[in-house]
Order: C-alpha cells, then structure tokens, then sequence
C-alpha cells in the first residue's frame, strides 16, 4: 500500500495524518473486497469514489470568502488553512476505483489539485475534477448511484457546509461514508453558554433539526427563586463537543444501518478536541472493519 503524506506544516500536523491514515487503511480494505468480489462474480457494482472537498490551498473564492468570514471568529488560525491529502493518497493506491470524483466549490483550489495530480503522473481518463458545491453534486450522486454502483464518500470540510438535506438523500444508497463533524471547531462555539443560538440557520440546515430540538440536546433550565419571584437560568450541557457528535451519529442512523458509536476523536495541535471522524455504512463487514481501524487508532 503506497503512502503520501501530508505536510506537517499546515493544516494542524499530526491530527491530519490520523485521519488521513485512518481513511487509508479504510480505502485500502474496501478496495480489496470489491475488486476481488468484481473478478469472482460479474455484475458485480462499478465503484466510484467521491471527495466532497478535495481542494489543495487555501480558499480564496467569494463563495468560501463568505464561509471563512462567517467562522473566521470561531476557529484558530491553523484550523483555517486547508490542504487536503486524501486525493493524492487515494491515486496512489495500488488498487483502483472505476471512476473518481473530486469537488471543491473554490475554482482555483480544484484546478491546483487537478495540475498537481497530473504532474504526479496519478490522473487517469476516469478522474473528475468539479468545481461545485458539494450539496448540488452530493445530489446528482444520489440520482446516479444504483444497484450496479457503488459509492465511498469522504465529506471532511473544515466547517458546516454540509446540508442535512443532502445527507438525506443517500439513504437506501450502496453509500459507505466517512464525514468529519467539527464539534469543537465551530459547532461548540456556535452554542452559546447561555443558549443564545449564533447562527441558527446554519446550525438547523445542519443537523436538519430546529432550534428547539437542539437546544433541548445541549441546554437545561431551572428555575431559581429570588427575592423578586422564580427565575429560570439557562445553561449549557457538561461535555457538549462529545455530546455534539452524539447527536450527528443519531441523526445518520436514521440514514444507514450501521454507523461508528465510537468515532475517531481528533485533537488539534493544543490538544483540544475539534473533530469527530465518523463511518456510516449499511454494510456489517465494512461496518466490523472501520470500527476496527478507529479502534487501533484511538489506542
């Protein structure tokens, strides 16, 4: 198995390399069984794989613009410079996907990673590269993937722009997926202490829930009597980055069968917890394997 890495000078270090390993080994595996299974059995499913945000460099298009002033206060400043080197990694492996998608919604970020992939000799006729946003074409995924297709989907943005809608739409799909969920990096810090919501759009488009269904996740009221009659205080639920995942993981299993209860927890470069990388399948096999890769992992 080839290994690229990533550099260690951008993008957080050694956290990257964790779950850039832990979606290797992953990619690895399922390549094995499927194109094992393909040469066995005929018909058996085109596989096609989907990076959601497979830029290299940092965002510089008015669309991420506004996605990076939106979290720019809520995210130190290693966490905003991007690199991504789950495409390069998935190139080089010696086995193959049938077909490879790679989208970024900033235009130059996906043209710079087609040029570098080209002049690293790995681009065959079978790669895309689309400049897009990753809910339009997570859409146009779920309309093309069949019975004779199947899919593995790494979503590993470095905020919220997914769309819960977009998630919605691959249920009952041959769809193995990999998503990171930034539970510390923004969403904890988008739930005030006090339950005052910052950016409730963002945080409903997300989780596909309405303010009030989450702030019954992360908030508890009581009431206190004073000198001026009971007041009811509102505060923010103990262990919240935990909990924020929890609530993510629930919302997957009303999507796929199976889906890690134990993610990859990773830590930035101060050792404080700003993501959850998570596996969601509706396979048990491929289920039984990344639960053990994230469990060697985590060790």
């Amino acid at each position: 198995m080839n290994q690229v890495s990533e550099p260690r000078n951008i993008w957080g270090g050694n956290w990257t390399e964790e779950k850039l390993d832990t979606f290797e080994k992953y990619v690895n595996a399922y390549l094995t069984i499927m194109n094992a299974q393909k040469q066995k059995y005929n018909g058996w499913p085109t596989t096609i794989y989907f990076d959601g945000f497979a830029g290299s460099g940092k965002r510089t298009s008015s669309s991420d613009e506004e996605e990076n002033n939106l979290f720019s206060d809520y995210l130190l400043k290693e966490e905003l410079e991007v690199y991504k080197g789950s495409a390069e990694r998935v190139l080089s492996l010696t086995q193959k996907f049938d077909y490879y998608f790679f989208v970024d919604s900033d235009k130059s970020s996906i043209s710079s990673l087609e040029k570098i992939m080209k002049e690293k000799g790995i681009v065959n006729y079978n790669c895309y590269f689309v400049n897009d946003d990753v809910n339009n074409q997570l859409n146009k995924l779920s309309n093309f993937i069949n019975d004779k297709k199947s899919a593995l989907v790494l979503l590993d943005p470095f905020g919220m722009q997914i769309d819960w809608s977009s998630i919605e739409k691959l249920k009952g799909k041959r769809v193995d997926l990999w998503i990171l969920i930034p539970s510390g990096v923004i969403i904890n810090r988008f739930l005030d202490k006090k339950g005052k919501f910052l950016f409730k759009n963002k945080l409903e488009s997300y989780f596909g829930l309405s303010q009030d269904e989450i702030k019954k996740k992360f908030y508890e009221t009581e009431q206190i009597e004073t000198l001026f009659g009971s007041v009811d205080i509102t505060n923010k639920t103990n262990d919240s980055v935990n909990k924020i995942a929890e609530l993510y993981i629930e919302r997957l299993q009303s999507i796929w069968k199976f889906v890690s209860k134990k993610p990859l927890k990773l830590f930035n470069t101060k050792n404080v917890p700003i993501y959850h990388f998570v596996f969601a399948s509706n396979n048990q096999t491929a289920h039984k394997i990344a639960k053990q890769i994230i469990e060697k992992k985590s060790i």
